[in-house]
C-alpha cells in the first residue's frame, strides 16, 4: 500500500486544496499574458493553493518589495474569475532593512497593503512569514484575531516556526492555527527530527512544504548526496516517471500530510508534477531515502 497521501488537504474553514501548491517566489515576471498562463496550468493540474508573500520581488531577479504580489494582482484584475478558482496564501512579517517585525502597527499596516496589491478584498491563508522574536504573541494574536474579524484574512498560519513558537502563538488564539510552512525535502529533514510535523499532527496543522525539490538541486543534483540521487533515480525508474517526482512523494508520504509547494515557471514542469499523485512509495522506500539523504544508516 502507497504511502503517497494524494487526498486533497484541510486548512481550517478554506475550501479543500490540492496536495501541491504553486508557489510564487520566482514569479517575477512582468509579462501579466506569461503569469496567467502559468497560473492557468497550475489551476488546471489540480493546484489551487497559490502561496506568495509581500517580500518576493525583493530578490530572484525582482524590482523589489511587493512585486510578485502586484504581479499577481494584476493577473487577478485582468481575468477576474480566476480569484474563485484559487485558494490565496500570502505571508507577512519581514520588513527589509529591518529583518522581522511582527508589532501590531506594522501588522495591520502589511494585510492592507497586501490587499491593495493583490486587488482583492481577502487573503484566505494569512501567515507570520518569519517569527518576530520581540514581539510578544499575544500582541500577534490580538492583530490576527482583529483581522480575521473584519474580513479582511480568513485563516491563520506561520512559516518558519519552531514548534515553541507555534505553541506560543495558538495559545493565545481562540482560534486553530492552519498551517506552518516549514522547509523540508529529501535533501532537508529538519522537521522530521525537530518536532515540527510532529505537533503539525498533534494540533492538526497542515505543513506546507517549501523547496520541496531543494531549490531545485533534487533535479539537477547539484550539491546533493550521490547516494541519494542514486536511489531517487532507483525508484524514479521502478514507477516510470523522474527523480523530481519521486523527491515530491517522499514529501507527499509524510503522515502528516504535507502540501509540496512548487515554484518552476516551465508549464511542462508544473504538468508532470501533477504525476506525482500516481507514484507508489512504501516504508522500505521512504525509509531507505532518508537513509541516503544523511548518510548512515538509521538506528
Amino acid at each position: 500500500m502507497s504511502l503517497v497521501l494524494t487526498q486533497s488537504r484541510v486548512l481550517g474553514t478554506l475550501p479543500p486544496v490540492g496536495p501541491i501548491s504553486y508557489g510564487q517566489w520566482r514569479f517575477t515576471d512582468d509579462d501579466p499574458a506569461s503569469g496567467q498562463m502559468l497560473l492557468e496550468t497550475a489551476l488546471d493540474s489540480g493546484m489551487n493553493l497559490i502561496d506568495t508573500a509581500d517580500v518576493y520581488g525583493f530578490d530572484w531577479g525582482g524590482t523589489g518589495f511587493g512585486q510578485v504580489e502586484e504581479n499577481l494582482g494584476r493577473i487577478l484584475a485582468g481575468a477576474p474569475g480566476l480569484r474563485d478558482r484559487i485558494v490565496l496564501a500570502t505571508k507577512g512579517g519581514i520588513n527589509p532593512p529591518t529583518p522581522y517585525d511582527s508589532s501590531p502597527k506594522y501588522l495591520r499596516a502589511a494585510v492592507e497593503a497586501s490587499l491593495r496589491r493583490l486587488q482583492t478584498d481577502r487573503i484566505d491563508l494569512y501567515q507570520i512569514h518569519r517569527p518576530d522574536m520581540y514581539t510578544h504573541p499575544a500582541d500577534v494574536a490580538i492583530t490576527l484575531t482583529a483581522l480575521r474579524d473584519d474580513g479582511k484574512i480568513r485563516e491563520v498560519g506561520v512559516s518558519n516556526h519552531t514548534p515553541a513558537q507555534v505553541a506560543a502563538l495558538q495559545a493565545h488564539l481562540e482560534f486553530a492555527i492552519a498551517s506552518n510552512q516549514p522547509e523540508f525535502s529529501a535533501a532537508h529533514l529538519t522537521p522530521l527530527r525537530d518536532g515540527t510535523l510532529d505537533q503539525c499532527m498533534e494540533m492538526r496543522i497542515t505543513p506546507m512544504a517549501w523547496s520541496p525539490l531543494a531549490g531545485g538541486r533534487l533535479a539537477t543534483g547539484e550539491g546533493i548526496r550521490p547516494e541519494l540521487l542514486a536511489e531517487l533515480d532507483r525508484l524514479a525508474q521502478r514507477e516510470g516517471v523522474d527523480r523530481t517526482q519521486i523527491a515530491l512523494a517522499f514529501v507527499l508520504a509524510h503522515p502528516s500530510a504535507p502540501i509540496a509547494i512548487i515554484g518552476t515557471q516551465n508549464p511542462d514542469r508544473i504538468r508532470s508534477s501533477a504525476a506525482t499523485l500516481a507514484v507508489s512509495l512504501d516504508r522500505s522506500d521512504v525509509y531507505a531515502i532518508i537513509q541516503a539523504s544523511e548518510g548512515v544508516p538509521l538506528p
